[in-house]
């Protein structure tokens, strides 16, 4: 038995979407010659899908004025929801071919922290666009990854958590190491903090925890000296100050301005140190062996090229030079 569905009454009722295209190019040009040589028609052909349009509507939607033509009120009403309409349409043909075409860049969105991108992957991005030019990345940075705005949906996170959603499967990279750093030029004038009491007492720069969403330790000024038997409050009273801020670009960039020492989080600080622009004033260090970053890429987009050719060159970038032989932790 042959089953026959009804006529969609809503279609029916729809203008011709070459005349709504005509229509959207004079209004967006306001002149049916310019709209027609956008088009690559004739100007008669405009105005045929012009009228038909009106026609359609039973109003008039422009007005002559002298060699141009200007919109009618009904023609600003529509021309509003037919361009919204088409640039909709275009969009999403635009990521249906970047998807689908077999020459077509490929597009991923990594989402990390703010100070990882300014620290660690400015530094980075340079060698991975040499090397893969038909790949873009959208970069996302947030300090709370359990909180996005609805919609974003990143193909990599790079995060202290090891869960981050469902769907990811969760690489393990590299321990926190910390230590203390300044310029050299800090250093020199101010030598007194070449021990861990000297440093204690100095000018401190300090990350809080405030607004982070890392479900991990943090380490600030009081647990890393408390860690080396030294107490915090024992600084003098009316000693040097005592900065305190959650946001760890500022507190690099006032290290970087001889403003006080900090504490580097070696992913992040070693190129800099590498550099020569920052330097340890002790020895001592914390690292943190419980605890990893991660890598957490889409479980379902794991085999895909662009996905495989960045996670290998992640990967040997963070120092891990192959990826674990057992299957990886899935974040569910």
């Amino acid at each position: 038995m042959t089953t026959h569905t009804d006529p969609d009454q809503k279609l029916l009722k729809m203008p011709s979407l070459r005349a709504v295209r005509s229509f959207v190019a004079a209004a967006k040009y306001q002149n049916f010659t310019r709209a027609a040589e956008a088009l690559c028609v004739t100007q008669a052909a405009i105005s045929r899908q012009i009228r038909e349009l009106e026609s359609h509507l039973g109003t008039p939607l422009f007005k002559r004025a002298g060699r141009s033509v200007e919109l009618t009120h009904a023609g600003s009403i529509f021309f509003d929801a037919a361009q919204l309409s088409f640039i909709n349409i275009a969009q999403a043909a635009e990521r249906i071919q970047k998807d689908h075409g077999s020459s077509a860049r490929r597009t991923l969105t990594l989402c990390c922290s703010p100070a990882f991108s300014a620290l660690w992957m400015s530094h980075r991005l340079p060698s991975f666009f040499s090397d893969n030019p038909d790949i873009d990345l959208n970069l996302v940075t947030t300090q709370n990854f359990l909180t996005m705005e609805p919609g974003v949906n990143p193909d990599i996170f790079i995060t202290k958590m090891s869960r981050v959603r469902n769907g990811y499967i969760s690489i393990p990279l590299f321990h926190d190491r910390i230590y203390p750093v300044c310029t050299p030029c800090y250093l020199e004038a101010h030598p007194e903090i070449r021990n861990l009491e000297g440093l204690r007492d100095g000018v401190l720069l300090n990350l809080s925890p405030y607004g982070r969403s890392q479900v991990a330790e943090h380490v600030d000024w009081g647990v890393w000296l408390a860690i080396h038997h030294l107490d915090i409050e024992d600084r003098l009273s009316q000693g040097p100050h005592y900065f305190n801020a959650n946001d760890y670009n500022l507190l690099i960039q006032m290290v970087l301005n001889g403003q006080g020492v900090a504490l580097g989080w070696h992913h992040l600080v070693g190129p800099l140190i590498d550099q020569g622009l920052l330097i340890r004033p002790v020895e001592q260090e914390v690292v943190l062996e419980e605890t990893h970053h991660y890598m957490a890429y889409r479980e379902d987009k794991g085999d895909e090229e662009a996905m495989t050719r960045f996670r290998k060159w992640f990967l040997q970038q963070s120092g891990v030079t192959q990826e674990p032989d057992s299957a990886p932790k899935r974040t569910c």
